[in-house]
């Protein structure tokens, strides 16, 4: 047992000490460097410049919608044709999802808060970034968060989570279980082996196939979470699918073609069931990966992925949207969808309501700030980069010499971001009630 999957045995994170021992815990745990307080601002300093705290109200009735958020694997923004039409002669990987954007509001900004997969669970479904050190595997995976799983069961939800991996892959059980996940859907449950890839699990098509026709055995309103797994390395499509799909010039692109097939039959199955015109279909990716175009080949292309947000029943929301956001906001977005009144913590933003939407990602020990047309970049205590990233892509023109206002400000945003993360992960104060 590690300390990650320990969650999968418990009720509350707390329960964790029971399962985990105290000498298994420090050997585990030697290598593992906590964070050190931040002390930037006093609390009345930085509360005005940001706090995660949301206190959302509604006039509105809460809004029983299903809630189905896929997280693709490997899905960078660059594979797909419909968010890239600024590229002459380029058309991507991903005709279904080129047609799904013209249905959706599509965020073309947007980007992943981390580089791994095992980032991603934590900023998605319960807006806690992995920044420095995965959350999952940090020292403070046993705080008490507050997860859309828990919020909305809350609410009547039937909460649950697929991933056609062995259980227990990645800790993604164990953690989606302390954020309030109450049934979990893996390799056990679809339960025929035939159907396994030979490298991580179920092939998508049929995990999926399988994942519509569960969702139709649930009581609504119901929140379900898919996480895919065939556009990992090594890059590998299905036998029968050999030869049906464009080689393209990576690896990465005859999956992502697979991966792409397979959302259309889940989306063509999803279609016939009675549930699915209730619904809020949310879409993005863990992280990026294989990358072609120069375009992408920056600080910026790294982390750059789509956020999709598809309803069949909201046509007027349809938009390509370049507003700034990132995974972080995907909870507090589906929240204020759903006319949702309380308070809560998330490290992101609803991008439609808030002021000065943002992204925060780290990588190479430098933190990426992203908002408005800026991206700060900031090293230890000082800024080391200043760019309008949109119109400079491959981030060629430095402007920290020069925009100073603009720099200074985003510097405060950045610390007082970085101190209020660190801190109430440290003090366990993750949720409203701590």
């Amino acid at each position: 047992i590690s300390l990650n999957n320990a969650g999968a045995y418990i009720d509350k994170p707390l329960e964790m000490a029971i399962v985990l021992n105290t000498p298994f815990t420090i050997l585990r745990t030697l290598d593992v460097q906590a964070f050190k307080p931040k002390k930037y601002y006093t609390e009345k300093e930085l509360t005005k410049l940001y706090t995660p705290v949301k206190h959302f109200e509604s006039d509105s009735t809460f809004n029983e919608k299903n809630v189905v958020v896929i997280i693709v694997e490997s899905l960078a923004r660059e594979y797909i044709g419909a968010l890239n039409k600024d590229i002459a002669n380029y058309k991507g990987f991903t005709p279904f999802l080129d047609s799904l954007i013209a249905q959706s509001h599509t965020f073309t900004n947007a980007f992943a808060n981390g580089r791994k997969s095992i980032d991603a669970l934590p900023s998605v479904v319960a807006s806690v970034p992995s920044l420095v050190q995965p959350y999952i595997l940090s020292p403070y995976a046993t705080n008490e968060i507050n997860g859309l799983g828990s919020i909305l069961a809350r609410k009547g939800y039937k909460t649950a989570f697929f991933h056609g991996a062995p259980n227990g892959s990645m800790g993604f059980e164990a953690f989606m279980n302390t954020a309030g996940y109450q049934e979990y859907y893996g390799y056990d449950e679809y339960n025929n082996s035939a159907d396994f890839d030979g490298n991580w699990g179920i092939w998508d098509e049929k995990f999926l196939q399988f994942t519509a026709q569960k969702l139709t055995e649930f009581k609504t309103p119901f929140l379900a979470t898919i996480f895919t797994l065939s556009s990992h390395h090594p890059f590998k499509v299905p036998k029968a699918f050999e030869g049906k799909f464009q080689k393209g010039s990576l690896p990465i692109h005859r999956p992502i073609q697979y991966l792409d097939y397979s959302l259309k039959r889940f989306f063509a199955t999803a279609g016939t069931k009675p549930w699915f015109k209730n619904t809020i279909f949310v879409i993005t990716a863990d992280h990026c990966n294989q990358t072609i175009l120069p375009e992408y080949q920056s600080a910026v292309g790294n982390f750059a992925v789509p956020i999709i947000i598809y309803q069949k029943e909201k046509p007027e929301a349809i938009q390509l949207d370049s507003t700034v956001s990132q995974q972080a906001d995907i909870m507090p977005k589906i929240l204020r969808e759903l006319n949702y009144s309380g308070d809560f913590i998330s490290f992101g933003t609803d991008v439609l309501t808030e002021d000065r939407p943002f992204a925060v990602n780290y990588y190479n020990q430098t933190w990426n700030y992203y908002e408005g047309d800026y991206l700060l970049q900031f090293r230890d205590v000082k800024t080391v980069g200043l760019y309008q990233y949109k119109q400079d892509r491959t981030l060629k023109n430095n402007l920290m010499n020069k925009a100073i206002e603009q720099k200074e400000h985003m510097v405060a945003r950045l610390k007082a971001y970085i101190q209020q993360y660190y801190n109430r992960l440290i003090n366990n104060k993750m949720t409203v009630s701590n």
